[in-house]
């Protein structure tokens, strides 16, 4: 009897997002094993797509006829049972398809790497040496019970030392974060490391390649888009693998195929590029929590300062705070301008004196807003802020005396003038890294002054001083730490219209301040009330539960959880009054709009275009008890409103199955901010 090979269509179409029921011919039976990538025909679009073969199983009694497999692309399995259920219980949840997630994760095939793999020796299983061992409980000490709850399974809360390793130029979190999968890694276990960015991962990675720890090249997996095709696509076979490894990466790590994972550590997970920003939007907290329920491995949850996401698991008791047994906190001062003092004045006598003798001993960081010279400019005369004539975007100075350009598309002012009042003069309303740059150095003559934002990248500097001027998440670190640290303009940070700017202001200036060496100052510039507070007093979950109680009777994230659905008017409605008939659970509250899309938030054209696309959008706030169901109903609303659209187009010309933008049905799960 002829096995039934049930098959993963990869696919971006949301009616595709299911498994489909294939013969497997007898020319293709060895090679067609579970995870293998194939070719099958797809019959309503009259072509051969690719997908992966997920199981075998028997045909049904009833005989009824079945499409054979086209080909068998590679029999390489690089789809485990374990990963596909991730995936698939990853996508339920955001109301997405599990080809898409596949898609972040699985490389494209590389023939030569995998010939190469295939013709290579099994990686041998990696051994910790004793003096390694050693390390990572001295490292894990500070937390009494750390290592036996991770060896347990346990989900954690960690608060990492705010201070920099005394061995490397990298942050004690890194040390702390590498004991612990070293710690798992001499258990047999594999540990998943996914930070926010580079910078980080570069951190983790210098600690574990420690000659005093002696570990083997192939026990750490350096997982990230930076390397060439063939190179991830080799990694990637080596987690395949049956012998465990510490992989480091970005927020799809999470997701990676390691052999028996012990635990899941997250890296500062209120850093949005921890979110993912491709569809279904999961972000990576949130796919770490669904694979430690399926699997039992430990989860890790580190950083400087505490989301709110993270505080509500820990007053839920779904995840335990885990404290050091010595509080350790940075020595931060809330300067304020003095009796006499301007007020306009950028930086107040006692952090201008900080600094000045902080640069005696090292180097001194101070902590803009944004890169650039004048990021925001004005009309002199009335303050209106000065637009593009084009696009509507805000014009930027790159250098005094130079004409103005604007910060979308980059066209030149020459000859500006005020909508309001006709004036043709400029004002600097705010300054960036390198104006700021510039007044310190007149302020600190003969002190090096360096740069450090997304122009001029800098990852270190040494120990000699220096003014480094850095925007918020590019400051480099310094050996030995920063002699004192200068918080500029956060009263300028705190204005923006976001949900959770007091979050991200604490986070970024947290982060900041763990750079500072033992004892230093870190001054905050300009700034009271709660969220200075938490930083002076450096209490950040303190802060986090208190942000929950104020967002609970408003019914805020992430108290409940949103969902955005985006699309026509016509397809909007129609998902709204069946989640409405089918979720009679949620109440009238709970439906926001819909509202026209602005498409300058889109990317799509300008302003003043805004009645243009016809697109609208509502969001809809929900317990997490009725996640389940939401999600399920606004996935049915997609795949009605897909199949809907292609009926219309029939079968014209053109790609087949191409979505319409007119017909095609977006949401989107747990959106941060209620930005209607």
């Amino acid at each position: 009897m002829t096995a039934v090979a049930r098959v993963l269509i990869d696919s971006p179409l949301p009616q595709l997002d299911r498994l489909f029921d294939y013969a497997v011919p007898p020319e293709l039976a060895a090679e067609a094993v579970p995870g293998a990538r194939v070719r099958v025909p797809l019959r309503s679009a009259g072509r051969v797509v690719d997908g992966y073969l997920v199981e075998l199983g028997e045909p049904d009694p009833d005989g009824r006829p079945l499409s054979e497999l086209d080909a068998v692309v590679s029999p390489t399995p690089v789809l485990t049972p374990a990963l596909y259920a991730l995936a698939r219980r990853a996508a339920d949840r955001a109301a997405g398809s599990a080809s898409d997630i596949l898609r972040l994760v699985i490389p494209k095939r590389m023939i030569r790497a995998e010939k190469a793999w295939l013709a290579a020796p099994a990686p041998e299983m990696p051994r910790v040496g004793a003096d390694a061992a050693a390390w990572a409980d001295g490292i894990l000490a500070p937390y009494p019970g750390l290592a036996d709850a991770v060896a347990a399974g346990e989900r954690l809360a960690l608060d990492a030392p705010p201070r920099p390793s005394t061995v490397q130029p990298v942050g004690a979190w890194a040390e702390l974060l590498a004991a612990i999968a070293v710690r798992t890694l001499a258990q047999g276990r594999s540990a998943i490391v996914a930070v926010p960015d580079q910078r980080d991962q570069d951190q983790v990675l210098a600690v574990l390649a420690r000659d005093a720890l002696a570990l083997a090249a192939d026990a750490v997996v350096r997982d990230d888009a930076r390397r060439s095709g063939p190179e991830r696509y080799a990694t990637y076979l080596r987690l395949l693998s049956p012998a465990p490894a510490i992989v480091v990466g970005n927020r799809s790590t999470v997701y990676a195929p390691a052999h028996d994972v012990g635990c899941v550590i997250i890296w500062d997970d209120g850093d949005p590029l921890l979110a993912e920003p491709l569809s279904p939007g999961v972000h990576a907290r949130d796919a770490a929590l669904i694979r430690q329920e399926l699997e039992g491995s430990a989860l890790v949850l580190a950083g400087h300062t505490r989301t709110t996401d993270v505080e509500r698991l820990v007053q839920l008791g779904w995840v335990r705070e885990l404290p050091a047994a010595r509080r350790e906190s940075p020595a931060v001062v809330l300067s304020a301008t003095r009796e006499g003092e301007s007020r306009g004045a950028r930086v107040p006598s006692s952090a201008f004196a900080a600094a000045r003798d902080a640069l005696t001993r090292g180097p001194v960081l101070v902590q803009v807003a944004r890169p650039g010279y004048a990021p925001v400019l004005v009309c002199a005369q009335c303050r209106t802020p000065a637009r593009c004539r084009h696009c509507t975007g805000p014009l930027r100075a790159r250098r005094p005396g130079v004409a103005p350009e604007c910060a979308w598309c980059g066209r030149t002012a020459p000859a500006w003038a005020c909508v309001q009042c006709g004036s043709t003069k400029l004002r600097m309303a705010s300054s960036g890294s390198e104006r700021t740059a510039d007044e310190l150095g007149r302020a600190f003559p003969n002190t090096r002054v360096i740069v450090a934002d997304g122009t001029h990248p800098l990852t270190s500097v040494d120990d000699r001083p220096a003014l480094v001027v850095a925007t918020r998440g590019a400051e480099p670190h310094a050996a030995g730490g920063y002699r004192a640290v200068i918080l500029l303009d956060g009263d300028r940070m705190l204005l923006a219209e976001q949900l959770r700017i007091g979050e991200s202001c604490l986070r970024w200036w947290s982060n900041a301040a763990a750079l500072a060496a033992p004892g230093a100052p870190v001054h905050l510039v300009g700034v009271a009330g709660p969220v200075a507070r938490a930083l002076a007093t450096w209490t950040q979950p303190a802060y986090a539960r208190a942000e929950l109680t104020d967002r609970t009777p408003l019914s805020m994230p992430p108290v409940v959880r949103v969902a955005a659905v985006e699309g026509t008017p016509e397809a909007v409605d129609a998902a709204l009054t069946a989640l409405r008939s089918e979720v009679p659970a949620l109440p009238a509250s709970a439906f926001l709009g819909p509202v026209p899309i602005d498409p300058a938030s889109r990317g799509v054209g300008t302003a003043s275009a805004a009645s243009d696309t016809g697109l609208v959008r509502a969001l809809v706030r929900f317990d997490y008890a009725h996640g389940r169901a939401v999600a399920e109903q606004l996935r049915a609303a997609v795949v009605a409103e897909a199949l809907r659209g292609r009926r219309g187009r029939g079968r014209g010309p053109g790609r087949p199955g191409a979505a319409s933008p007119r017909t095609t049905l977006r949401v989107r799960l747990d959106v941060p901010e209620l930005d209607l």
